[in-house]
């Protein structure tokens, strides 16, 4: 029987990088002493008022349709948040809302891209955007970012990777996998780029809320890009709701229609209990994300201390998120061999940083999924084994 090519342009290069989270999780089910610090799912629960709401919504029969773009009032929350913490002014006409921020990228490229574009795309790149691109038919234009100077963008090479065929520009800010945050001086020369070539800016800024020193800013609150930014955000890392599968897209109310007409395809509208519970995550935004804030800043600290001064290894410390990529070059193994062996000899799972592109290539990304007393005993596990290969 034939397929559509379509699942087949999805399987992006770095795909195989995770099937070391698959075993993790059997290992893990079969009992054994397994460490999962693979996936970035947080270990926290839900605040318990969010699951309340829902809950509640549940119990009261707001199990029906709803509208496609989102709930007036749960736009309005989103809008609000996003006015105050960017500096850009947001209605919630400018709002469309999404199943998690994956949903929120897929959809973004189907209304932005079609066969035959270009998109560059600032290295390290999560792991599934090239798919999300090639879903559109359109291609990915990698700007490398050097471990040298700290993977910092890269942003001085965007220009010459202009070509008539680019169509947009796609940067996670702050990063995944590096927790690299980007200043005002390399916003701005994204921004002048997008300006000059009238080129989309499609923003990943998942973990705007997560930057552990200073604030985090916005290309859209820069001037002239509101009306060519897509903002993608959500509710799974700052508030533990990976499961929940609910964020938003802010951008213009012309790509807001686009996402609608889409949604109307595709999705069809969020949950209304699930609507109910983002909107109360979103009244005490602030207060929740300055918890998890500090929670991941302390872990942070507990892994550069138990990896500190090792043979053979060095952690990059991360300004924000929950991700830290260790370079394991110093060993004299390829980080697909360090990963695996790591697992098979100590129970820790790390993602062979391979999979976000091959400026990373040489680096694991632990991800800081798990309480202070099980990262510090993986890090032990992991200085036993770095230990060992040094000797």
């Amino acid at each position: 029987m034939r397929f559509s090519s379509l699942v087949d342009r999805l399987d992006a290069p770095g795909g195989a990088a995770w099937h070391i989270h698959g075993e993790a999780r059997l290992a893990q089910a079969r009992g054994e002493d397994v460490i999962l610090l693979s996936v970035g799912d947080p270990d926290f629960d839900t605040p318990a008022p969010i699951v309340e709401r829902a809950v509640e919504a549940l119990r009261a029969g707001d199990t029906h349709y709803t509208y496609i773009p989102g709930r007036p009032a749960l736009r309005a929350a989103i809008a609000g948040v996003q006015s105050r913490r960017t500096g850009a002014p947001t209605a919630p006409e400018n709002v469309m809302t999404v199943s998690g921020a994956q949903n929120g990228l897929f959809a973004v490229m189907l209304s932005l891209l079609d066969p035959g574009d270009e998109v560059l795309v600032i290295e390290p790149i999560y792991a599934t955007y090239e798919a999300t691109v090639a879903a559109a038919g359109a291609t990915v234009v990698r700007v490398s970012a050097s471990p040298d100077d700290g993977f910092r963008p890269a942003v001085g090479a965007l220009e010459g990777a202009v070509t008539p065929r680019t169509r947009a520009i796609l940067m996670a800010n702050p990063n995944n996998p590096t927790g690299v945050v980007m200043t005002e001086a390399e916003l701005a020369a994204v921004a002048a780029v997008a300006r000059r070539h009238d080129l989309w800016v499609v923003a990943d800024e998942v973990y705007e809320s997560l930057v552990f020193e200073g604030a985090h800013r916005s290309i859209r609150a820069l001037p002239g890009m509101a009306e060519r930014t897509a903002t993608i955000g959500s509710l799974s890392k700052s508030h533990a709701m990976t499961g929940w599968r609910t964020g938003w897209v802010v951008g213009p109310e012309d790509l807001v229609g686009h996402l609608d007409r889409l949604g109307l395809n595709m999705l069809y509208g969020q949950p209304g209990f699930i609507q109910e519970a983002a909107i109360v995550a979103l009244a005490d935004y602030d207060a929740t994300t300055e918890v998890m804030r500090e929670a991941y800043r302390a872990r942070v600290d507990t892994v550069a201390e138990g990896l500190a001064g090792l043979p053979g290894i060095a952690m990059l410390r991360p300004a924000s998120g929950m991700f830290a990529l260790i370079d394991v070059r110093g060993t004299g193994m390829s980080s697909t061999d360090f990963a695996w062996g790591l697992f098979r000899a100590t129970g820790v799972s790390l993602v062979d940083a391979a999979a976000f592109g091959p400026a990373t290539a040489g680096f694991v990304r632990l991800a800081m999924a798990a309480p202070a007393e099980r990262l510090a005993d993986a890090c032990r596990r992991i200085a036993r084994h770095a230990r060992s290969l040094a000797g």
